[in-house]
């Protein structure tokens, strides 16, 4: 349904953009446009449902499958463009704001999946096309039936009328939970700062995380001094190199302490969110909120989950305890340290890592200048699928930091999409690092789109004498964004609820973490890695330990990620009504995991935002999962060359452009030629 043609309005979110490609008018939005935007917008769509729902033709494919997904181009563009601002730019307005217009999207789309009349229509055309009375739906067609179907079912279309309210109600305080633990979180975080006067404090750090905390503390309105944050790029340095054990103390159990006993609390919001989640699945008639998730999933079912975990915690787990071993040695044998603590490991950590391949990660920065990493990951685009990236510094944007990029197919010049970046971290801007679209690809407004895509992420940031020089991992986290936008940039769906990234939460990793394997090897790394003032390659020795440390405590790293993937199935699959304390039941589900003993005042669950603000509730062992996934399917590369064009465009083929178009599983066969080797993982990280 073409509503850009249905209204005519002087808001901008309702108006056609008449910008490059349609680019959003960031210019233009101003903040008041927002809640009148999409109160119009849910009208319109009400309206274009309602003509669907009181049709009097026989149900078709047309009138009632694509009608739905085409109902409500106005609002999902309005709806989008808020989210993606108030989490990359957002401020007490825009959270405040929030708290109005979730709970009318929340609304609208239970009205639209409770309405038993739509649900009538689809269920005609789904049962037509069962028995053969409908032919000739393409693959695709299929899939967004059956996805549509099964959507309304397990959205309370079968309800009882006094369920689909009790429902829709659950949906509305959810609506309003899941940002305000967001909000909480960010501004737990951005309260803490930890000011220094004494030089002596800031030994070990290096020098351009020094550079940048003086340069804060100057915006902050010190006349000397240096201030550090609990965002990434000031306190990772801190504490990997921080050589004051005290000051490390002070900000880990700060960073543990977020949104912990203090003005922003998490703790209500869990407890609530938890409950809520699992009275949602009882009424729906499954046994809790994690069996009613993951039946949408590659793993299927809770016990799955579970095997998956257990499989790698007995090879993780060992491992662990050998790396923590190794960091207790060399502590003792350097400083006479014989009570190592949490906020002494990334420290003692990093000397190890020193000690075995005699470099540290601040010897690689110099080669990691970002404009070069970002040169280097479009050298790759084009490489493997012949992608070309074009800058464009006349479109508007919602930061002075953001730079969009036009990207082409390179040898027929078709217009891909437009690609965002927005690198930095400033107090609007929430932690971590994530991939989302302004616009999918697919059908909008009457015809195929392109997408418009954009990665944000929390990076070293310029200083007044240096540009942006990357640790290793920042590298990696780009490479692995990127990758999440090369999923949307060549996705080739006709229906953009089945395109690009909208895919089995357990699959979305894969073209993420495989990306990441490329920086890992000296082919990927002679591209771009050059020193930022004398242009000199990396050397390489450099590149052979970085090689040769790809193996360093992965055991380590792997139980924190499987104690994270425990934790989220814990709070997803248990009863509620036995929780009575957030940080008792936090330390129940992760005992086994655990290495250090639990330290007072910390808790990882009120800062959980995948899984309490994102989407991976009783989905946080996908980042394992589609570990398994990308080591299979980079052993494939390897095979062939890393760079191979036949592996490349299958991968593109099969798996990039094919969004949800297919199940995850056949999608993988079709690229890989059979299902993945689980012990790829395993093979890759040297646990067997």
């Amino acid at each position: 349904m073409t509503e850009l043609n249905l209204h005519n309005s002087t808001n901008p979110l309702l108006t056609e953009f008449k910008t490059f490609e349609n680019a959003t008018p960031f210019d233009l939005i101003k903040l008041e446009h927002f809640l009148p935007a999409i109160e119009q917008a849910i009208t319109l769509a009400k309206n274009n449902l309602e003509k669907i729902a009181t049709n009097t033709e026989p149900p078709s494919f047309e009138n009632s499958l694509v009608a739905i997904e085409t109902c409500s181009e106005l609002l999902n563009r309005a709806a989008g463009i808020f989210s993606n601002l108030k989490s990359a730019h957002g401020n007490d307005e825009i959270h405040a704001l929030a708290q109005k217009i979730y709970p009318r999207l929340s609304e609208f789309s239970s009205d639209l999946l409770m309405d038993a009349r739509l649900f009538e229509k689809v269920k005609s055309v789904y049962l037509d096309v069962k028995s053969g009375k409908i032919k000739n739906l393409t693959g695709e067609q299929q899939k967004l039936l059956e996805d549509t179907y099964k959507n309304f079912i397990r959205n309370g279309a079968e309800l009882t009328p006094s369920q689909k309210e009790v429902l829709k109600n659950i949906d509305q305080e959810l609506s309003k939970l899941s940002p305000q633990f967001s909000q909480n979180q960010l501004k737990s975080m951005n309260a803490f700062e930890l000011y220094i006067e004494d030089s002596k404090s800031v030994e070990g750090i290096p020098e351009s995380s020094i550079e940048a905390a003086a340069q804060l503390a100057k915006e902050k309105g010190k006349s000397s001094g240096w201030i550090f944050t609990l965002q990434g790029p000031s306190f990772i340095p801190f504490m990997t190199y921080g050589k004051d054990r005290q000051l490390r103390e002070k900000m880990w159990k700060a960073y543990g302490a977020i949104s912990y006993r203090d003005e922003y609390d998490n703790q209500d919001i869990i407890l609530k969110l938890v409950n809520l989640k699992d009275q949602r699945a009882k009424i729906l008639g499954y046994e809790n909120h994690a069996t009613y998730v993951l039946e949408e999933r590659m793993a299927e079912k809770p016990e799955q989950v579970k095997k998956f975990l257990d499989q790698l915690f007995v090879h993780s787990k060992p491992a662990a305890q050998k790396d923590l071993i190794q960091v207790k040695e060399l502590a003792l044998q350097l400083d006479q340290i014989s009570d190592l603590k949490p906020w002494d490991f990334s420290y003692y950590s990093e000397k190890l890592k020193e000690k075995l391949f005699s470099f540290n990660d601040e010897e690689l920065r110099p080669y990691f200048k970002l404009e070069n990493v970002i040169q280097g990951v479009f050298l790759h685009a084009e490489k493997l699928y012949n992608l070309e990236f074009k800058k464009n510094s006349k479109l508007p944007v919602y930061h002075p930091d953001v730079e969009v990029y036009e990207a082409y197919d390179k040898p027929t010049q078709k217009f891909m999409g437009l690609f965002y970046t927005d690198f930095f971290p400033r107090e609007s801007k929430q932690s971590g690092a994530w991939a989302t679209t302004f616009r999918n690809q697919g059908l909008e407004f009457g015809k195929i789109q392109r997408p418009h895509v954009s990665i944000v992420c929390n990076f070293t940031k310029p200083t007044a004498t240096k540009p942006s020089l990357l640790n290793y991992d920042e590298v990696k986290t780009l490479f692995h964004e990127f990758g999440h936008a090369l999923h949307m940039l060549l996705s080739d769906a006709t229906y953009s609820t089945l395109a690009g990234a909208n895919v089995y939460w357990d699959f979305v990793e894969l073209p993420s973490q495989i990306f990441e394997n490329w920086v890992d090897e000296k082919e990927s790394l002679d591209l771009f890695a050059t020193h930022y003032q004398t242009k000199a390659p990396m050397p390489q020795e450099y590149i052979k330990k970085i090689k040769d440390s790809t193996k360093f405590q992965v055991g380590w790293m792997s139980l924190r990620q499987l104690a994270f993937s425990y934790l989220d199935l814990a709070w997803h699959s248990a009863d509620p009504k036995t929780i009575q304390d957030v940080t008792s039941f936090e330390l129940k589900s992760t005992s086994e995991t655990q290495i250090f003993p639990p330290v007072e005042g910390v808790n990882r669950s009120c800062s959980f935002g995948h899984i309490f603000a994102g989407g991976y509730s009783a989905g946080y062992y996908s980042y394992k999962w589609a570990e398994v996934l990308d080591a299979d399917a980079f052993e494939y590369f390897k095979e062939y060359g890393i760079f191979n064009q036949e592996v490349s465009l299958r991968f593109k083929e099969h798996i990039l452009s094919r969004g949800g178009t297919e199940h995850p599983m056949e999608l993988y066969k079709k690229f890989r030629g059979r299902e993945p080797d689980p012990k790829a993982l395993l093979r890759r990280e040297g646990l067997v």
